[in-house]
């Protein structure tokens, strides 16, 4: 069986953009993948397109734009996890021996999509009593306070945390460091959050192509490319009692799906990017992927262990609090941060030594399941 390699990334600035289209976002970040990895376009054999509130058959609309057509090419929607799903249809393409280069991209134009809070449908029962996704995580929050003594300050300090690296970071969606009480005396949203709590609106693309290890020996350039070790996606099972709110089994069940196929375990893990839409989001992940025992990682953040420079860095391209979140462009846009990292390309926000990544992505809520979608990658290098 071949290996997988990342051979090309690319991403658009993650934030507002009025005046663009989703595939026009697209078509940027896939240009930029096809120039990252100095190929002929020619030589890329399928194609996976991410999008969630996008028009029909925007993979297309972005593959005209930069001249690609002919190939096969699948529209992807899996919630968040979208372009990590993407991701997956490249490296299984790759894996079966029908492509030696395959493309996978996320694209998100969210500003004007919706109004209000994200939710999980207009025809789901819980939605229709309030459960946005920023009231269930809220929940969950609260829950996790009750169950293991978390303070409204430890769960501010994941926010400046992770924004703080944004700053970092030249195409994040934010650029400010904030403090723990710019985070307490924000715009309340779902008791215990505020408005610094929660992942923005945003738009942006991103985009990878992957290549077997075959053909990065005979055209690539080794010394850039780093392995994708893994893909895993499972959804959630179904629910005949109440789960717990403060562990994810789906995480947990996902990552070691991908730790078995990479032979590594939690403790190889030098950085990890995760799906922290909001700030109990990066604990509960986290500890799902078991980087951390479960109640022991907002003291961990507290002491700045998941700091860059700290024992394992959590979000050092600002995760989607800082850097934004545009549903489908996130999934890829963890990917591109770990391929950076691993290259040593990551400028002020390098980690030192990292050899090893794991990137978390999980979207949507239906009743009655534990989770829609959770994707786990890990990188080698």
């Amino acid at each position: 069986m071949t290996d997988v390699y990342v051979i090309g990334i690319g991403m658009t600035q993650f934030g507002k953009h009025p005046d663009r289209t989703a595939a026009g976002l697209g078509a940027e970040a896939v240009r930029g993948a096809i120039h990252d990895a100095e190929i002929d376009p020619r030589a890329i054999r399928t194609a996976y397109a991410g999008h969630v509130f996008q028009p029909m058959v925007t993979g297309q609309q972005v593959l005209g734009q930069v001249g690609l057509a002919g190939i096969p090419l699948a529209n992807v929607e899996n919630a968040c996890s979208s372009g990590a799903t993407a991701i997956r249809g490249s490296f299984l393409d790759i894996l079966a021996g029908e492509a030696d280069v395959s493309l996978a991209f996320g694209t998100e134009h969210l500003t004007g999509a919706f109004k209000g809070a994200f939710t999980p449908g207009e025809d789901d029962p819980e939605a229709a009593v309030g459960a946005t996704m920023p009231a269930v995580y809220a929940m969950r929050a609260r829950r996790y306070m009750e169950e293991f003594g978390l303070t409204r300050e430890q769960l501010a300090r994941i926010s400046v945390k992770n924004k703080r690296n944004a700053a970092l970071n030249p195409l994040a969606h934010f650029k400010k460091d904030i403090t723990i009480d710019d985070v307490l005396m924000a715009k309340p949203i779902a008791e215990p959050f505020g408005l610094l709590d929660c992942s923005p609106v945003s738009d942006g693309a991103a985009a990878v192509l992957l290549a077997s290890g075959d053909w990065v020996k005979r055209h690539g350039d080794p010394s850039r490319a780093v392995r994708l070790s893994a893909s895993a996606l499972r959804t959630g099972k179904v629910e005949t009692a109440p789960g717990s709110m403060t562990f994810e089994e789906l995480t947990r069940d996902t990552a070691n799906d991908a730790y078995e196929r990479a032979g590594v375990g939690p403790e190889d893990i030098d950085f990890a990017e995760v799906h922290d839409c909001f700030t109990i989001a990066e604990v509960l992940r986290i500890e799902g992927l078991g980087l951390w025992e479960q109640g022991t990682y907002p003291a961990a953040v507290e002491r700045g262990e998941a700091d860059i420079g700290g024992r394992l860095p959590v979000n050092p391209s600002g995760g989607l609090l800082g850097k934004g979140h545009p549903l489908a462009a996130t999934g890829v846009a963890q990917v591109v941060e770990l391929v950076k990292q691993l290259r040593g390309d990551a400028g002020s926000r390098q980690i030192e030594g990292a050899k090893v990544g794991i990137a978390h992505c999980r979207g949507g809520k239906t009743v009655g399941v534990e989770g829609a979608a959770c994707t786990v990658q890990i990188l080698t290098k």
